[in-house]
């Protein structure tokens, strides 16, 4: 038993150096971006902005308090419970592999990073406004945000395939709990009106909304890939 853990944790740091880092100082830029918070802040405004416009206010605050516990527990099982517990060292901080870790702007993490946060967060935050909203536009846009961030931290060489893994599995999780429970308080407390008209989603969201917030989402990745370029042709001097 003990040998299938080590035969996986070595395929797990094989398949982490194929994955971290490149010679390309385009993608250095690129992925150091992408994994930016901050990076997706007009997405968070614009998906505001559609939630508050498409329902009542009580309503909109139920889902911004849904998203909020939903960030919440994936970050902090994540973070405040697996990392701590299972003290699995960053790749970039394990002395096994530390020196063999592209490393991008001397950035390295925290020590522990199993599980990944960012693909618990970032998945179930995916899962649980997919499942709201009922778009597939959407849901196919809110899952190549959800994979990008987390291919920018292995690609950065702070987290290992594994913790992206469980971290990805720890955010579906949460984000089917607490959809859930969002269900029950709407279908409970909240009116259920029934839309059929082909301008608005099975969950009352206009199309054009979604193609808005659609929009905001594909103009953010373009700056992330212009601004990849500005950082990488600075980092040559």
């Amino acid at each position: 038993m003990n040998m299938d853990i080590q035969q996986l944790i070595g395929f797990d740091q094989e398949l982490l150096l194929k994955i971290n880092g490149s010679d390309s100082l385009f993608w250095d830029g690129f992925m150091w971006i992408a994994t930016s918070t901050s990076t997706w802040i007009p997405v968070a405004i614009g998906l505001l902005y559609v939630i508050f416009k498409n329902n009542k206010i009580k309503e909109a605050l139920l889902i911004i308090g849904m998203l909020a516990l939903v960030i919440t527990l994936a970050d902090q099982i994540a973070s405040g419970i697996c990392k701590p517990y299972f003290a699995r060292f960053r790749p970039t901080r394990d002395p096994e592999l530390m020196y063999l870790v592209d490393v991008v702007n001397g950035y390295r993490g925290g020590s522990y990073g199993f599980t990944s946060s960012h693909a618990a967060n970032t998945f179930a935050v995916f899962v649980f406004l997919s499942l709201t909203i009922r778009s597939w536009s959407l849901a196919g846009t809110l899952f190549f945000w959800a994979v990008l961030n987390a291919y920018s931290r292995m690609y950065l060489g702070v987290h290992y395939p594994g913790d992206i893994l469980f971290g990805t599995l720890t955010g579906i999780i949460v984000g089917i709990l607490v959809y859930r429970l969002y269900s029950y308080i709407k279908k409970n407390y909240f009116k259920q009106p029934r839309y059929i008209s082909n301008q608005y989603t099975s969950s009352g969201y206009l199309v054009t909304d979604i193609s808005l917030l659609n929009t905001i989402m594909i103009i953010t990745v373009f700056m992330i890939i212009i601004l990849g370029m500005i950082v990488g042709y600075f980092s040559k001097f």
